[in-house]
C-alpha cells in the first residue's frame, strides 16, 4: 500500500495479529508491505495506539483560524483593493501584525 494504512487498516491489521495471523498472511489481507504490518502491530504492543502522526508538528501558522475568516471578510468587502492596502488593514486591526506575503498566502494568491 502506497499510503498510510487508513484506521480501519490498522485496526484490521491488530485484530489479526491477536488471532494468530501471520505477518505475511496479513499483510496480504490488509494490502500492506510486512514491514508495515511489523511497525502498526509493534506499536499497538507498546503504546496502545495504531497512529503514526505526530500531533502539532511543523511550524505554527502566523494566521490562525480566527484571523483567516477576518482576512476573507475584508478581501470580501473591497475586491479591487492591493495586497499593501489589504495587509494595512488587516494590521490595523486586534490581530498581531503579518507581512504582505503571509496574507496573500492565507487569501491565495
Amino acid at each position: 500500500m502506497a499510503v498510510d494504512p487508513s484506521k480501519f487498516d490498522r485496526g484490521q491489521i491488530v485484530m489479526t495479529r491477536r488471532l494468530g495471523t501471520s505477518i505475511t498472511e496479513t499483510a496480504r489481507l490488509v494490502g500492506c508491505s510486512r514491514s508495515a504490518i511489523v511497525s502498526i502491530h509493534e506499536k499497538w504492543i507498546n503504546d496502545g495506539d495504531t497512529s503514526s502522526r505526530r500531533q502539532g508538528v511543523g511550524r505554527p501558522r502566523v494566521i490562525k483560524e480566527k484571523g483567516r475568516r477576518r482576512l476573507s471578510r475584508l478581501v470580501k468587502q473591497n475586491r479591487l483593493q492591493t495586497m499593501a492596502q489589504l495587509t494595512a488593514q488587516y494590521n490595523a486591526g486586534p490581530s498581531a501584525s503579518v507581512s504582505e506575503h503571509n496574507s496573500a498566502v492565507t487569501v491565495g494568491y
